[in-house]
C-alpha cells in the first residue's frame, strides 16, 4: 500500500522498532493485535487513528464489564447507551434527550477552553440527536480555596462555563460545587445537556447507504486538540503543560449556528445518519458511523477545509478541533443540503463516501494514506477485565466511631461554620455568571433543589439536577453509589417531579491500580442497585478515569445527571418557606451519622469513618409518599436533606424563603448529632395549616416516618433540642454568613 509520509513522521518500520506506538498509549499487546488486524505493520496515520479508537476515552476498554451493570431499559426509554445521547418518552410525542460529559484533564490545563469546549461538546452530543437544546447543567470539584492555583482553576472554569452557554443562548440553570483537597490540582467538570425532540425526529450517528456521500460541516480543522482523547485517558503530571495544545479552542458563536443549520437539515427530513465530532474528531465520527451501519468509509483528506497548511492525514485525523459535524445523505439532496448551511454560512464540504467493504480508507494527494478495518477500530478494541482489591484504608475506616468526638455545644458557631463551607455556602457567586433566563422558560433558577425548564406549549416542565458527594463513595462505594442516585431522585421529587432516568459520569483514579478498580466496581454496583429500586435507568453517560495527583487518586466522584417530569406546572415546588404560621414537617429518621458530613469535615477536620446507611426501599417509599403529597396540593415546600444536614436544610428554607422559623425537636441523639447527621430518606416539607392534619395522615398511611417540628415565624431561626435553645440566629445574619462565603475567598 502507498504510504504518503512527511518528513517528520516515522515509517512503519520505525514505529515498531521504536516501540513509538506507546508514547500514545498503545500498548505491545495492543500493537501485536493492530498488525493481525491488518496484516501488516501500521503507518503513522494507521497507528494514530488505532490510539484514539483504543484509548479509554473512546473504547471504555477498562470500564465495559462495570458498565454492563446498569439498567439500561425501561418502558420509557426511546434509546439508551450508544448513541450521542438518551431519549426519555414524555407523552404527547415528545421526548427528552440529555447526556453528561467530563472535561477535566483539559479544565486543569487551560481551565477555560477546557470548560468551554465542554460545554460545547455535550451541545453537539445534543441537537446530532435532533433535539433542540433547552438547558444546560454541570458538576464541579476543587481543591481548597485557599489555595491561589485552585482559585485560578475555579474563576477560569466557571467564565469558560458562563462565556459558551451564555453566547450560544442556552441557559445553565443547575449545577454542584464541592471543594475538597481531593480534587487539587485535578479539578472535575462534567457539563451535562438537556433537549427536547418530537419523537418522528430521532437522529442515530449511522453512515447508511452504499454511495452515498459524507458531509463535513462546521469551521475548518485546526491542529488544536491533537491526542485529547488520548490525553484524557493518561495520569495528569507535571510535563501535562506541555501538553495544552491538546486543549481544543471553542467558538460558541460559530456554534450557534451549525445547531440552527443542522437542526433545520434535520427537519427537512433528508438526513440518514449524523454525529458530531467530539472526541477523536473525525476518526470517531466516520468510523463509529460506518460499525453502526455494517458499513465502510472513504474520506478524501484534500477536501477537508483546513484552518492551516500544510497539514498531514494524522493530524486531520485526531484534530479534536471544535463545532464540526459529519453527516450522510442520498445524492439527490446535496444541493438543498448545502442551500441550509450557506444560508447560515457554515461550510458544508462533500469529503468521503460510504462504501461496502467495511474498511475506512483514507485519500491525500492521490494516495491511500490509511486502510483499516472498521470493526476493528470499534468492535475490536481489547476489554480488561482489570484486577480488583479492597483498599486497606477501608477495613481501618470501619473501626472509627464518629459518635466518640467531643460535643461540640456552641451549636450557632457551628451552623455559621458549616454554612460558611464553600460546599454547603451559596453558589450565586458562580450561577450570576450564567444567563440562567434566556429563552424564558427557566421555571426554577439555580439554587433550588433541581432547576424546572417548562416545555412549551405544554402544561409540562422537566426537573434536572446533578449529584454525588465523594466524600461518601470514598469511605463507602457501594453506599455512596446508592446516595448518590438517590439524592439526584430526591431533588428532583421537592421539585415536584418523577425521576425519569440518569445519566453518569464515572470520574475515578487510575483503573490499573487494583484499590482503584475495586471503588469502580462497587460504586457501579451501588449504582446499578439504587436506578433498579428508583426505576431510572441509565441512558448514557460518560467515564473519565485517571484522575490523579501528586497524593495518589481523587476521591471516587460517579456524578448523577437526572432528569424529572412536572406533569402539571402547578405542581412545581421549592425549597423556601413560603408564609407565616405554615407548619414544618420532617420526613425520614435522624440517625448518628456524622461519616463523610460537611460537621465532620468543617467542626472536626476529618473524612473517616462510615457514610450513612440508606435502605432502598424505605427511600422508594418516602419519594412516592411526598411526590404524591405535592401532587395533591399538600405541599408548599420540600427540601431535601444533604451536606450539613437538618440544620442546614432549615436555614436554606429560611433564607431562600426570607422567613425564619421555630422549630422544636425531641431526639435520644446528642444535640450536635441531631443537627448535623446526615442521615439519607429526610425531606423538611412545610404546609399551609389547613393541610398539615391531610399530609401527616398521607404519610402514616404510606408507613413513611415523619413529624412536625416547627412553624415558619419571624424572622430568625431558633432550635430548641430537647427543651434547651440549640441555635438562635437571625436569618440576615445567617444569610450573610452564607452568600459572602466564596466570594470573601476569591478575593
Amino acid at each position: 500500500m502507498a504510504q504518503q509520509l512527511t518528513a517528520k513522521e516515522p515509517t512503519a518500520e520505525q514505529i515498531a522498532e521504536q516501540k513509538i506506538y506507546k508514547q500514545m498509549g498503545v500498548t505491545d499487546y495492543e500493537y501485536e493485535l493492530i498488525c493481525g488486524f491488518l496484516g501488516r505493520k501500521p503507518n503513522y496515520t494507521e497507528i494514530g487513528v488505532f490510539s484514539v479508537m483504543w484509548s479509554e476515552h473512546c473504547s471504555y476498554k477498562n470500564s465495559k464489564p462495570i458498565l454492563k451493570k446498569f439498567p439500561v431499559t425501561g418502558p420509557k426509554v426511546l434509546m439508551g447507551p450508544g448513541e450521542g445521547a438518551g431519549i426519555v418518552d414524555i407523552g404527547d410525542n415528545q421526548a427528552v434527550v440529555f447526556k453528561i460529559e467530563s472535561h477535566n484533564h483539559p479544565s486543569a490545563i487551560e481551565p477555560y477552553q477546557g470548560a468551554a469546549t465542554g460545554v460545547g461538546g455535550i451541545i453537539r452530543d445534543i441537537f446530532s440527536m435532533g433535539a433542540r437544546p433547552v438547558a444546560l447543567l454541570n458538576s464541579l470539584r476543587f481543591g481548597r480555596l485557599e489555595n491561589e492555583r485552585v482559585k485560578y482553576l475555579f474563576e477560569h472554569v466557571v467564565s469558560g462555563i458562563a462565556g459558551y452557554g451564555n453566547c450560544i443562548g442556552i441557559p445553565t440553570v443547575a449545577g454542584e460545587v464541592m471543594f475538597d483537597e481531593s480534587y487539587e490540582g485535578n479539578p472535575l467538570v462534567n457539563a451535562m445537556c438537556v433537549g427536547l425532540i418530537d419523537h418522528d425526529r430521532i437522529q442515530r450517528g449511522v453512515a447508511k447507504g452504499v454511495g452515498n456521500p459524507v458531509f463535513y460541516v462546521g469551521p475548518p480543522t485546526g491542529r488544536d486538540g491533537i491526542h485529547g482523547a488520548t490525553f484524557a485517558s493518561e495520569e495528569l503530571t507535571e510535563e501535562s503543560e506541555a501538553k495544552r495544545p491538546a486543549v481544543q479552542v471553542g467558538d460558541p458563536f460559530m456554534e450557534k449556528l451549525v445547531m440552527e443549520a443542522t437542526l433545520e437539515l434535520i427537519e427537512s427530513g433528508i438526513v440518514l445518519g449524523i454525529q458530531d465530532m467530539g472526541a477523536a474528531g473525525l476518526t470517531c465520527s466516520s468510523a463509529e458511523m460506518a460499525s453502526k451501519a455494517g458499513n465502510g468509509l472513504e474520506l478524501y483528506l484534500d477536501e477537508v477545509p483546513q484552518r492551516e497548511k500544510g497539514m498531514t492525514p494524522y493530524e486531520m485525523m485526531l484534530s479534536e478541533s471544535q463545532e464540526r459535524m459529519l453527516f450522510v445523505i442520498e445524492p439527490q439532496h446535496e444541493a438543498q443540503a448545502r442551500e441550509i448551511f450557506e444560508r447560515w454560512g457554515v461550510l458544508c464540504v462533500k469529503v468521503g463516501k460510504v462504501t461496502d467493504d467495511g474498511r475506512l480508507r483514507l485519500f491525500h494527494q492521490g494516495e491511500v494514506v490509511a486502510d483499516m478495518p472498521v470493526k476493528a477500530l470499534v468492535d475490536e478494541c481489547p476489554v480488561y477485565n482489570k484486577p480488583s482489591k479492597e483498599p486497606a484504608y477501608y477495613a481501618e475506616q470501619a473501626k472509627i466511631d464518629t459518635s466518640a468526638y467531643p460535643e461540640v455545644t456552641d451549636l450557632n458557631d457551628a451552623l455559621r461554620k458549616v454554612l460558611a463551607s464553600p460546599t454547603v455556602a451559596s453558589k450565586e457567586w458562580v450561577y450570576n455568571q450564567y444567563d440562567y433566563m434566556v429563552r424564558t422558560s427557566t421555571a426554577v433558577q439555580p439554587g433550588s433543589d433541581a432547576a424546572v425548564v417548562t416545555i412549551r406549549g405544554t402544561r409540562k416542565a422537566l426537573a434536572m439536577t446533578t449529584d454525588c458527594n465523594g466524600r461518601y463513595v470514598y469511605l463507602d462505594p457501594e453506599v455512596g453509589g446508592r446516595i448518590a442516585v438517590a439524592e439526584a431522585a430526591r431533588n428532583i421529587v421537592c421539585s415536584g417531579a418523577e425521576p425519569l432516568a440518569i445519566t453518569d459520569n464515572l470520574n475515578f483514579g487510575n483503573p490499573e491500580k487494583p484499590e482503584v478498580f475495586w471503588q469502580l466496581e462497587k460504586a457501579a454496583d451501588g449504582i446499578s442497585e439504587a436506578c433498579c429500586t428508583l426505576e431510572t435507568p441509565v441512558i448514557g453517560g460518560n467515564v473519565s478515569l485517571y484522575n490523579e495527583n501528586a497524593k495518589g487518586a481523587i476521591y471516587p466522584t460517579p456524578v448523577i445527571g437526572m432528569v424529572g417530569l412536572v406533569t402539571d406546572i402547578d405542581h412545581i415546588t421549592t425549597q423556601g418557606f413560603k408564609r407565616e404560621g405554615d407548619v414544618i414537617v420532617l420526613v425520614g429518621e435522624t440517625k448518628a451519622e456524622l461519616g463523610g458530613s460537611e460537621f465532620q469535615y468543617v467542626v472536626h477536620g476529618k473524612t473517616e469513618g462510615r457514610p450513612p446507611a440508606i435502605d432502598l426501599a424505605v427511600e422508594k417509599k418516602t419519594l412516592d409518599a411526598v411526590l404524591a403529597a405535592i401532587r395533591q396540593g399538600l405541599v408548599a415546600s420540600a427540601h431535601d436533606l444533604s451536606e450539613g444536614g437538618l440544620a442546614v436544610a432549615l436555614a436554606e428554607s429560611c433564607i431562600s424563603g426570607g422567613k425564619g422559623a421555630a422549630v422544636r425537636i425531641a431526639t435520644e441523639l446528642r444535640p450536635d448529632v441531631a443537627l448535623f447527621s446526615e442521615s439519607q430518606s429526610r425531606i423538611l416539607l412545610s404546609a399551609g395549616p389547613e393541610h398539615a392534619a391531610a399530609l401527616t395522615a398521607l404519610l402514616a398511611e404510606r408507613g413513611v416516618p415523619h413529624a412536625i417540628i416547627g412553624e415558619v415565624k419571624g424572622s430568625s431561626l431558633t432550635i430548641d433540642v430537647n427543651g434547651k435553645t440549640g441555635v438562635d440566629a437571625p436569618i440576615e445574619q445567617l444569610e450573610k454568613v452564607w452568600k459572602d462565603a466564596i466570594p470573601c475567598l476569591m478575593q
